[in-house]
């Protein structure tokens, strides 16, 4: 297997995020989506970037009970503090490392944490996420209208990835068995409270038309925004919205504004990790028994 260098791979990730972009705005009126911008209600739009920060501190939660499984917990507030500083990594620095990589980079380093140990909590963490998300769409493919065939699909794809999901942990993970159901409930508090942003964000819009639709789009979209194939899914979503928004019959200009806000909103809150890029000393990384980590290389 080729492995490419870091610079490639960003290269790559910002070539297939603009491809993306120039494609879905070739196939819209730009001045339409402009015209929906122009009009939002920025009260609700202030409310969905509040859930949407309320979700990721939930996140940060649950990665922490993943850390604690491996003897690696930190306090909750600098896991926090370094939970932002990998949201601001994975969002606007595309490179080979990326935030969960140097997360497990740091911690690695102040912890002499094998580092498998830690690619596995951060790894299981986003899995965690994703079948939550999984989960939902699925529930929500029950209520929207399509044909019954693909209702019977979802309903049965539903048992099938929670039962493969804790096999799975049981039989190659049994570190992280432990919290496995403590997880599970940070994944659907994080999903709910992106999904109610994601609502408020229609409301924002004036868009309150086959919101279930709208809804199922965006959780299949941040499915596919978590591949690491674009910078922070940019690109990835808006195409996913695009195609979903024709075969669904759904108004495209809302669905491509739905999926640029929350993108804006996603940037917004990760810019709060830029303090932490820029000045490493006040992450200020402490154990859960509120022992200070410290760098040896720089004291």
């Amino acid at each position: 297997m080729i492995k490419l260098p870091g610079y490639i791979k960003a290269i790559l990730k910002i070539a297939l995020s603009v491809a993306a972009l120039w494609y879905v705005f070739t196939k819209i009126d730009f001045q339409e989506v402009t015209s929906i911008f122009r009009n939002v209600n920025y009260s609700w739009l202030v409310a969905a970037t509040l859930l949407f920060a309320i979700s990721k501190v939930f996140s940060s939660f649950r990665l922490n009970l993943f850390f604690r499984n491996i003897n690696a917990g930190l306090t909750e507030a600098s896991n926090l503090r370094l939970y932002l500083l990998g949201m601001y990594y994975n969002l606007f620095l595309p490179g080979g490392i990326g935030g969960d990589g140097y997360k497990i980079y740091l911690l690695n380093k102040k912890y002499q944490i094998k580092a498998k140990k830690l690619f596995w909590a951060v790894f299981l963490d986003r899995v965690n996420g994703v079948l939550a998300l999984f989960v939902l769409a699925m529930l929500l493919a029950l209520l929207i209208p399509i044909p019954l065939i693909y209702k019977y699909f979802a309903a049965g794809l539903i048992p099938v990835s929670i039962i493969t999901y804790y096999a799975g942990i049981h039989w190659f993970f049994k570190d992280f068995k432990t919290s496995l159901n403590k997880t599970n409930l940070y994944s659907l508090a994080v999903q709910m409270a992106q999904l109610v942003s994601a609502w408020f964000i229609l409301y924002a819009n004036n868009n309150q038309d086959q919101t279930l639709s709208y809804l199922f789009l965006f959780l299949i979209s941040s499915i596919v925004a978590t591949l690491p194939i674009t910078i922070g899914g940019i690109g990835s979503r808006e195409i996913t919205f695009l195609f979903g928004a024709e075969l669904m019959q759904l108004d495209i200009h809302q669905s491509i504004a739905l999926s640029l806000l929350f993108y804006v909103i996603t940037a917004l809150v990760s810019l709060f990790g830029i303090y932490f890029s820029l000045n490493e000393k006040a992450l200020k990384l402490q154990l859960s028994g509120n022992t200070v980590i410290h760098d040896n290389e720089n004291e």
